[in-house]
């Protein structure tokens, strides 16, 4: 006698969607359009994976006083393919990011363009 499965695929489908999972979030859900910024700063690390690419960049405000910025960028693959690459990125270079401040969270930007020491600018998104 041969049991029909759909049962049992069913039960394993509802068993595996109910499991948590990353969501990939809009701009709109994580960054406002409205607080433009441009930050200039070191290049302290830099996060070549994905989902998205990302500098740790430290900002000195005007007092003095030092932030530490997490820029986050494109995929990978999409930086690939416009021409950026991993190595454009120097610890301790002094780099411009023109972005827009995340909404959740305080020091993070995701970056529009960002200009190297040279004056090359990138775009980044």
């Amino acid at each position: 006698m041969h049991r029909p499965r759909f049962p049992a695929v069913v039960c394993l489908g509802l068993v595996l969607s109910s499991a948590p999972i990353s969501a990939h979030h809009s701009f709109s859900a994580e960054f406002d359009a409205k607080d433009h910024i441009i930050l200039k700063g070191a290049v302290q690390q830099v996060d070549w994976a994905n989902p998205h690419a990302s500098i740790r960049l430290t900002v000195r405000g005007p007092d003095g006083t030092s932030a530490n910025w997490e820029v986050e960028f494109g995929p990978p693959a999409v930086l690939s393919s416009r021409g950026v690459r991993k190595d454009d990125f120097r610890i301790g270079a002094q780099v411009t990011v023109d972005g827009y401040r995340g909404k959740k969270k305080a020091l993070t930007v995701v970056a529009r363009i960002l200009t190297l020491p040279d004056g090359t600018e990138l775009f980044v998104r």
